[in-house]
């Protein structure tokens, strides 16, 4: 695995002729949500995509097949998004891959499970500021409120172990997510639209480590950006901030412009 400490800046003279050369109407566009196309908040409830994003990604969206990936559940998401793209998939790629329904009701028992064990051997922890989200094929334990988060992510990954199925730990930003082990991850399930969608190629952004699952890949066509410099990643490009996502999709959205006019 070889992380790259200086990603090239997409909006240089190189990353965007890197851009006009790679998008066109055969690449599915796909986005990660928090941090991506909205900018991260302290109370996540209150997280919101702008009118102006929503706008582009409609544009995109008569252009070319438009998917959104996302750690939160399908539902939650799509009341944050303010619009539906073609594909959203939730809980990191385990929700909302076409033909897939009979493993999501399999991810949701595991889901109830954790749950209730978590809630057993963690009924003492309330006033640690942990909160328990059953997000339908994943669990995610919040310590945000927390006083001293260093101890309370400590004894929270003490009580994952306990749990029976082990689940997939993804450690997030004051949570841990917990997945079905054999549940897609985000790279697994843009590997499965493309394939499924007969996309060779594929663009996606994202911010976080959950995102380097799809930047890790080798082997296929993908452009990848991730949202943030935050030392090494194995994204191909970078933006400085989310405040730089709506220029870039507006950018994106002119290329189809420009390719349609030159038929």
């Amino acid at each position: 695995m070889t992380l790259r400490q200086n990603l090239t800046y997409l909006f240089s003279d190189a990353g965007l002729d890197a851009l006009r050369s790679f998008v066109d109407s055969t690449t599915l566009l796909a986005f990660d949500l928090d941090g991506t196309l909205a900018p991260i908040v302290a109370d996540p409830s209150r997280m919101l995509v702008s009118n102006a994003i929503q706008e582009e990604l409609a544009k995109l969206m008569e252009q070319t097949t438009v998917a959104v990936i996302t750690g939160r559940g399908r539902t939650n998401a799509q009341a944050h998004l303010g619009m539906t793209p073609h594909f959203l998939i939730g809980n990191h790629g385990a929700e909302g891959l076409p033909g897939r329904k009979a493993y999501e009701s399999e991810y949701l028992i595991l889901a109830n499970n954790w749950e209730r064990q978590l809630r057993g051997m963690l009924a003492c922890a309330n006033g640690d500021g942990i909160v328990i989200e059953n997000k339908g094929a994943t669990v995610s334990v919040h310590y945000r409120a927390s006083c001293d988060r260093a101890a309370t992510r400590s004894h929270v990954l003490s009580v994952i172990e306990l749990l029976s199925p082990p689940p997939r730990t993804i450690s997030g930003k004051c949570v841990e997510d917990l997945v079905p082990a054999t549940a897609p991850n985000k790279g697994d399930a843009l590997q499965y639209l493309m394939k499924h969608l007969g996309y060779h190629k594929g663009f996606y952004i994202g911010d976080d480590k959950t995102d380097e699952d799809v930047f890790k890949l080798t082997g296929q066509q993908l452009f990848t950006v991730r949202v943030g410099i935050v030392g090494p990643s194995q994204a191909g490009y970078t933006l400085r901030s989310q405040q730089e996502v709506h220029k870039l999709l507006r950018d994106i959205a002119f290329l189809y412009l420009h390719h349609k006019s030159k038929r």
